[in-house]
């Protein structure tokens, strides 16, 4: 089941930084788009979506990937400049 965060315009540069951070750990495990929504049984274009800062992403899912990279929640919200 998906489910739609819808956001708010005011907080898209931090969708945007937890998508590239979820890129750069994705990338780090050598996973690719379809390969992380398999193993966190979500469809591709959510990820995609989420990747790229266009939807949000309920907690579920936000813990469900990060089980899925190794990582903690705190990890994946410790945005860089």
């Amino acid at each position: 089941m998906i489910e739609v965060i819808f956001m708010k315009a005011e907080f898209k540069e931090q969708y945007e930084k937890l998508g590239l951070n979820i890129v750069y750990y994705r990338k780090r495990k050598k996973l690719t788009q379809l390969q992380l929504a398999e193993l966190a049984d979500i469809d591709r274009s959510h990820i995609s979506a989420i990747e790229l800062g266009n939807v949000g992403a309920s907690l579920d899912v936000i813990f469900k990937l990060c089980e899925v990279l190794d990582i903690t929640p705190k990890t994946l919200f410790d945005f860089r400049d």
